[in-house]
C-alpha cells in the first residue's frame, strides 16, 4: 500500500533514515508500487509490495550510505 506521508513509513525505515532520506523513500516505493501493479512486470513470485520496497531501499542507497558508527549518511558528490 503506498505511504501518504513519512509519517506512515514503517518503523524500520522512519527510525533508521535521516529526514530527507525517508522522503526519497516514500516516494521510490509510491512510484514502483503504482509501476509493478502486474506480478509479470515483477521477478519470480516477488509480491507488489515486497518489490517495492527493495526499489525503495535502492533508491536510498543512491544517495545515502551507512557510516562507521551504522548511521546512514548523505554520500558526497562526486
Amino acid at each position: 500500500m503506498p505511504y501518504e506521508k513519512n509519517e506512515d513509513l514503517p518503523d524500520q525505515v522512519r527510525e533508521n533514515l535521516p529526514r530527507r532520506a525517508q522522503t526519497i523513500y516514500r516516494e521510490a516505493f509510491n512510484s514502483a508500487f503504482d509501476q509493478y501493479d502486474s506480478s509479470k512486470d515483477r521477478r519470480g513470485s516477488s509480491s507488489r509490495e515486497k518489490t517495492a520496497h527493495r526499489v525503495a531501499w535502492n533508491a536510498v542507497k543512491e544517495k545515502y550510505a551507512k557510516d562507521d558508527n551504522d548511521e546512514w549518511k548523505r554520500k558526497r558528490d562526486e
